[in-house]
């Protein structure tokens, strides 16, 4: 509270730009969610959002699952197996 009594607000507002750059850096594979969230202290739910929201590969009804390196080999391994 400030002497007034009034109250500051603490939330931020990002830019469509800065949005647009997070949700590019993630199509592109320069960041993951979790380096986006760490880096600018951001809540994952948020980076989805705009995922969701700003995504070039966004289709309607979609979910945004972002997947860890071994789960991404085990998959691989699956759809190997399926061929053979």
């Amino acid at each position: 509270m400030i002497k007034t009594g009034k109250r500051v607000n603490k939330r931020r507002r990002y830019s469509e730009e800065f949005k647009r750059k997070l949700v590019s850096d993630y199509e592109t594979g320069k960041m993951t969610v979790l380096q986006m969230e760490r880096q600018y202290r951001i809540s994952n739910t948020l980076i989805y959002r705009w995922i969701y929201q700003f995504s070039a590969y966004n289709e309607k009804n979609v979910t945004v699952v972002e997947m860890k390196d071994s789960q991404i080999n085990r998959v691989k391994e699956l759809e190997k197996g399926q061929r053979a």
